[in-house]
């Protein structure tokens, strides 16, 4: 999963006080940017869908499936990227 990090919030100033960059995008996007995302999602999977399998049951099986998929990729690349100090 990639993430795209404008540079004028990966590289603070000198005027930021050195303030944690992943903090101040956090505070650019809340529940609000989550759950648009989702519901993007879940329009584009029902837009691929085949016409015969257009239905809310197949769209819900496929959207599961997929999150499955994420979340599953995100345990496993958690446990490699993880940083010992």
């Amino acid at each position: 999963m990639a993430v795209h990090v404008h540079h004028a919030i990966a590289k603070p100033d000198d005027d930021d006080n050195n303030e944690n960059p992943m903090e101040k995008m956090s505070e650019m996007f809340g529940p609000g940017h989550v759950d648009q995302s989702v519901r993007q999602a879940i329009q584009a999977c029902w837009m691929a869908m085949p016409a015969q399998r257009r239905n809310v049951a197949e769209v819900e099986k496929e959207i599961r499936r997929l999150f499955e998929r994420a979340l599953a990729n995100l345990r496993e690349d958690a446990e490699i990227f993880v940083r010992k100090g």
